[in-house]
């Protein structure tokens, strides 16, 4: 029976592993784990005994996969990372993305430069997935302020929904073998077309089970020539999107999630564009309950003045209890829990390095 709630935090130097009982009365934190290391992604698998997985990249330390088979505990390297074929040009700079595939063994890897690759065999070997790794789009994608990165891959059987930083959003409806642009809608503030076939800059793409069908994505908003491109939906799986931003006071943003028991729940965390930081210094989470038609700010227990960190990417996740809580870590360090569904927020730890991840499981 699942008694525990297991946090995984990727930070500038290391990853931290935090527990509690169900009740989430007292965190318990262990790590750094690759000490000194940044850690941009991190996955708790829970398809059969639960194993942590994380990415530890660094050009002089070397590109490695860290697992634990013991929450946490102690890690272990598999046997090798992502890596390009020989003779390929490119060279691994950073793991963006770890998800699970179809069995207990099944990994995908999102990576920079952006490419996609998959694991049979929990992560000790990685064959690169050409569909779109050598994709005709590829020479014309180009870095984002944090890299040229695949960040996002969201799995629906034969469906794959990537996610590329900066080259927008691609669906693949036959198992990964082949992808194309799917960006109808997905405006681009910084190109000359508002609305390109692709090389938007996708910050994030989100779903729920029960309905397969529709997405939410956050896309680089804060344009104010092209308002409100930044938060869209799909409801034919991707292949078109409108935006949902109104109402919300940035339509700039990196996460945005979906609660856990409710696909009509959303939640984003507005910043400003030029800064990146919080509006005004007062951070808040927003929460649409009706598919982002309606948006509420949630910000009981944030700081009132003086809160201008930035919330990132995976920096923002939920658990999957019945009364579910909000998490999301930030760039100076604090990682903050949001009770209820996010009415009351507190501070879990305020002194970790800066944060680049947090995943959440039950276990």
């Amino acid at each position: 029976m699942a008694d525990r709630v297991v946090l995984c935090i990727g930070t500038k130097k290391g990853l931290f592993v935090a527990e509690a009982s169900k009740s989430r009365g007292r965190f318990s934190l262990r790590g750094p784990f690759g000490s000194g290391v940044a850690v941009y992604s991190a996955l708790i698998d829970t398809r059969k005994s639960p194993r942590i997985y994380a990415s530890s990249c660094n050009a002089w330390f070397g590109m490695k996969v860290l697992t634990s088979t013991d929450l946490g505990k102690k890690f272990k390297e598999t046997k090798s990372a992502p890596t390009f074929p020989e003779g390929d040009g490119r060279a691994l700079a950073n793991i963006w993305s770890l998800e699970p595939g179809s069995d207990s063994k099944d990994l995908w890897a999102g990576v920079e430069p952006a490419s996609l690759f998959r694991s049979e065999d929990g992560g000790n070997s990685w064959e690169m997935v050409a569909g779109i790794s050598n994709h005709k789009h590829s020479k014309d994608w180009h870095p984002g302020a944090g890299g040229l990165c695949l960040h996002t891959i969201v799995r629906d059987g034969d469906r794959i929904h990537l996610g590329i930083s900066t080259g927008g959003h691609y669906l693949s409806e036959d198992g990964g073998q082949t992808f194309n642009a799917a960006n109808n809608g997905v405006g681009a503030g910084f190109d000359p077309n508002p609305y390109p076939e692709f090389g938007q800059c996708v910050h994030k793409i989100a779903r729920h089970p029960d309905a397969p069908g529709r997405l939410y994505m956050q896309n680089h908003g804060g344009w104010p020539e092209r308002p409100g491109i930044g938060v869209l939906r799909s409801d034919d799986y991707g292949h078109t999107w409108q935006s949902i931003a109104d109402g919300l006071p940035s339509d700039f943003g990196f996460p945005i999630v979906v609660h856990p028991h409710d696909p009509d729940t959303i939640y984003v965390v507005p910043l400003e564009p030029m800064t990146r930081t919080c509006p005004e210094g007062k951070p808040a989470v927003w929460r649409s309950t009706t598919g982002g038609k309606k948006w509420k700010k949630l910000s009981k227990g944030l700081p009132k003045h003086g809160g201008y960190f930035t919330v990132l990417r995976d920096a923002m996740t939920t658990d999957t209890l019945t009364s579910p809580a909000i998490y999301f870590g930030t760039t100076t360090g604090q990682l903050w829990m949001g009770h209820d569904g996010g009415e009351e927020w507190s501070c879990l730890f305020d002194s970790l390095p800066p944060i680049n991840c947090v995943k959440a499981a039950v276990v």
